[in-house]
C-alpha cells in the first residue's frame, strides 16, 4: 500500500525526533527485556545507514542494577569455589568515562565502591555524587602534578584509595596533600608492572619492597594498603607474580601477608583472581557497558 506524501512527511518527522530525542531512562533493576519506541521501517529507509546506526546505539539500554547482581553472583560462586569468604572480596565498579547517572543507578542498587582513571573527571563525580559513604578508587596513571588537587577535591567528598602508587615522588605528594586533612589518612596501593611490558606502569617486582618501605617509613599520612596490578591481557601468571611479590615485601616488612590487599582482575578474569587471592577486584564494561573513549 503506498503512503500519500503527507503521511510520508509524518513519518519521516517522527523518525527524525526518534534519532535527536534523549532516550528514557537507561537502566532497569530487574532483569527484563527492555522496549524502545520504534518508526516504521517504511519511515526508516529514507534515512541514512549511518544515522540508523546512531539510532541503535541511543536506544541500547544498560541494565546497571541486573549487570551488577550478575557480577556479584559470580563473585559468591568464584569465592565458594576457592574457599574465600565474599566479604574478604571487594568489587570496585569501573566507572570511568561513564555519565553520573548510572553510577547514581548503581549506588541504589547498593554499590558504594567506584574506579576512577582520570584526575579531573573523578573530582567532579566525587562532587556531583555528594554521598559521603562512596569510597572512590583512583586507579589510572597517576602524575605527581596532579596528586594535590586529585586529594584535596574527593576527600571532603568521600574516601579516596590510591591504587596507582608507582614511585617515591608521587607518595610524598599524596603525603603532602594530605597535611590539610587531620586524623585521616590516604589509603594507597603500590602498582607492580607484573607483566614487564613497557606501556604499563608501576615497579618491578623487587622494587616493590623499596617502594612499600618508603610509604611505611617516611609518609607518615599515607596508610600501605597493599599491591596492584594490570597485567598483561589473559595471562592468568600475573596473578600468581602479585601474590608472590606481596609475600616477599611482607616477609622484608616483618608484615603478615594477609594484611596486604591483592588489587587484580577485571571483567575478563576478575574470577581467575579470585582463585589467586584477589581481594579487590576491578569490574567496568561488564557492568556500565563498553566505553566510548573519543569522548575524553
Amino acid at each position: 500500500m503506498a503512503f500519500s506524501s503527507k503521511a510520508r512527511g509524518v513519518c519521516y518527522s517522527l523518525a527524525l525526533w526518534a534519532l535527536s530525542g534523549t532516550p528514557r531512562a537507561a537502566v532497569s533493576f530487574s532483569i527484563q527485556s527492555q522496549h524502545t519506541p520504534l518508526c516504521t521501517h517504511r519511515a526508516l529507509s529514507t534515512l541514512s545507514t549511518s544515522s540508523s546506526l546512531n539510532m541503535s546505539e541511543q536506544q541500547t539500554e544498560v541494565d546497571v542494577g541486573a549487570n551488577l547482581q550478575e557480577v556479584i553472583d559470580r563473585i559468591q560462586v568464584a569465592c565458594k569455589d576457592n574457599g574465600h569468604a565474599m566479604e574478604d572480596v571487594r568489587l570496585v565498579a569501573v566507572s570511568k568515562t561513564k555519565p553520573l547517572a548510572l553510577l547514581k543507578q548503581a549506588y541504589a542498587s547498593g554499590q558504594r565502591v567506584f574506579g576512577e582513571s582520570y584526575a579531573q573527571e573523578l573530582v567532579e563525580k566525587a562532587k556531583e555524587m555528594d554521598e559521603d559513604n562512596v569510597q572512590w578508587h583512583f586507579i589510572g596513571g597517576l602524575q605527581s602534578n596532579k596528586a594535590n588537587m586529585l586529594v584535596k577535591g574527593v576527600v571532603p567528598f568521600g574516601k579516596l584509595v590510591i591504587e596507582t602508587v608507582a614511585t617515591a615522588k608521587v607518595a610524598n605528594k599524596l603525603n603532602d596533600a594530605m597535611a590539610d586533612f587531620e586524623e585521616k589518612k590516604l589509603a594507597v596501593m603500590v602498582q607492580v608492572n607484573t607483566s614487564g611490558e613497557e606501556a604499563k606502569s608501576g615497579v618491578t617486582p623487587d622494587e616493590a619492597i623499596q617502594l612499600c618501605q618508603h610509604i611505611i617509613t617516611d609518609c607518615p599520612r599515607l596508610d600501605l594498603m597493599g599491591l596492584m596490578t594490570i597485567g598483561a591481557i589473559g595471562d592468568i601468571s600475573n596473578f600468581e607474580t602479585l601474590s608472590k611479590c606481596r609475600d616477599s615485601v611482607a616477609e622484608a616488612l616483618g608484615m603478615d601477608p594477609k594484611s596486604l590487599e591483592l588489587s587484580m582482575g577485571m571483567s575478563g578474569d576478575f574470577e581467575e583472581a579470585i582463585k589467586y587471592g584477589a581481594t579487590n577486584v576491578r569490574v567496568g564494561s561488564t557492568i556500565f557497558g563498553e566505553r566510548d573513549y573519543s569522548k575524553k
